[in-house]
C-alpha cells in the first residue's frame, strides 16, 4: 500500500538511506509538548530525487519495535537496521527488508539464524559498508558486569543487576554472504576514544569516522581504519582551519578523494548549519560559503 504525494513527518533520530535514485526513510522519533513519541514502525518513506516528490509505504513482516538511533545501511539493494533505543531499552537485532521489490510490498525479515556472537545493545553507533559486510563502529548503549573492556567508557551504573552504561569504540563486522558476525583482530595504530553520535564514510578502503560525543565532552577529530588490514590511522593531523567539535552531523564521501560534512550540535548545543569539505590529498578542510545559515540539521 503506498499513499503518495504526501511529505515525510519531521524527525529525528530516523534511519536514511539512498539505494539508486531514492532516499528511504524509517523510524525515529518526534517532539510533541517536550515528549518523544516514536513515529510508526510500519511506514516506510521513500523520496524519489528525480520527480521530487514522496510516497509512504505500510510494511509487513517482522516488525522492528518503533525505535530512534538505530543505525542504518543499504547494501545490494536491501535497507538493514542494527541497533536502536525505545521504551524498553537498547536493542542489538539486526533486521533487513528488500528495497527492489516488484510487487510494491516491503517486508522486513529479522535475522535470527546468525553465527557468531553480536555486539551488545547499543544506539547512536555508525556503520561502514564494504565488501558486502557492515562493519559497526562505537555507540552507546549497555554492557553486564562480565562484558567490560577498554573499549568502553563507563557512564552510569546499576550495581544491583550489575548494569553498566556507556560509549563504546569496539569493531563489529556482519558478512551478509555468510550471515556471520566476527571483531576483527585490530593490527595497530592508535584507536579512537569511545563515542557515539558521531559520523562515518568510506573512500575506497578506508573507512572514516568524524566528531561526535562521550560524556559532555563533543569532538572535532578525524580518524580512519583500514578495512583491509584493520588497522588504525590514529588522530589524523589536520593543516589549517577545521570543523568545530559536534554530534549528530553528517560526513558525505565526493568522488575519490574527498568528504562533506554538514550540520550536527555544537559544545554549547547550538544546531549548526555549516559546511566543510576535506582533501584528502591536501589534508586540509576548506568551509563552504554558500549553505544557508538560517537552516541548520543534525541527526538526532
Amino acid at each position: 500500500l503506498a499513499d503518495r504525494f504526501c511529505v515525510a513527518e519531521e524527525r529525528s533520530g530516523h534511519c536514511a538511506v539512498v539505494d539508486g535514485n531514492f532516499l528511504y526513510v524509517w523510524g525515529g522519533y518526534v517532539s510533541i509538548e517536550e515528549n518523544e513519541v516514536y513515529l510508526p514502525n510500519d511506514e516506510l518513506w521513500i523520496y524519489e530525487m528525480d520527480s521530487g516528490l514522496w510516497t509512504m509505504h505500510l510494511m509487513e513482516g517482522e516488525l522492528p519495535t518503533s525505535m530512534s538511533g538505530s543505525c542504518g545501511a543499504s547494501i545490494n539493494g536491501k535497507l538493514y537496521i542494527f541497533g536502536g533505543f525505545d521504551d524498553k531499552g537498547y536493542s542489538n537485532r539486526l533486521y533487513y527488508v528488500n528495497l527492489r521489490t516488484r510487487n510494491g510490498t516491503y517486508r522486513w525479515k529479522k535475522i535470527t539464524n546468525f553465527k557468531g556472537q553480536p555486539p551488545t545493545p547499543r544506539d547512536k553507533l555508525s556503520c561502514w559498508v564494504y565488501k558486502d559486510r557492515l562493519i559497526y563502529f562505537g555507540g552507546y548503549g549497555c554492557r553486564k558486569h562480565n562484558e567490560l573492556s577498554d573499549c568502553f567508557d563507563v557512564h552510569d551504573a546499576f550495581w544491583e543487576g550489575q548494569i553498566f552504561w556507556g560509549w563504546h569504540n569496539d569493531v563489529h563486522v556482519f558478512d551478509t554472504n555468510t550471515q556471520t558476525w566476527f571483531q576483527p583482530a585490530i593490527r595497530g595504530g592508535d584507536p579512537p576514544q569511545p563515542r557515539a553520535a558521531h559520523t562515518c564514510a568510506v573512500l575506497g578502503n578506508k573507512g572514516y569516522i568524524f566528531g561526535g560525543r562521550v560524556l559532555q565532552t563533543r569532538m572535532n577529530d578525524l580518524h580512519c581504519l583500514n578495512l583491509d588490514t584493520w588497522t588504525w590511522s590514529g588522530r589524523i593531523n589536520i593543516s589549517g582551519e577545521k570543523p568545530k567539535d559536534r554530534s549528530w552531523h553528517t560526513l558525505t564521501p565526493i568522488g575519490d578523494d574527498r568528504l562533506f560534512l554538514f550540520g550536527g550540535l555544537s559544545s554549547d548545543n547550538v544546531p549548526l548549519s555549516d559546511g566543510w569539505i576535506h582533501s584528502i590529498t591536501t589534508n586540509g578542510w576548506k568551509q563552504l560559503t554558500h549553505l544557508p545559515k538560517s537552516r541548520p540539521r543534525m541527526f538526532r
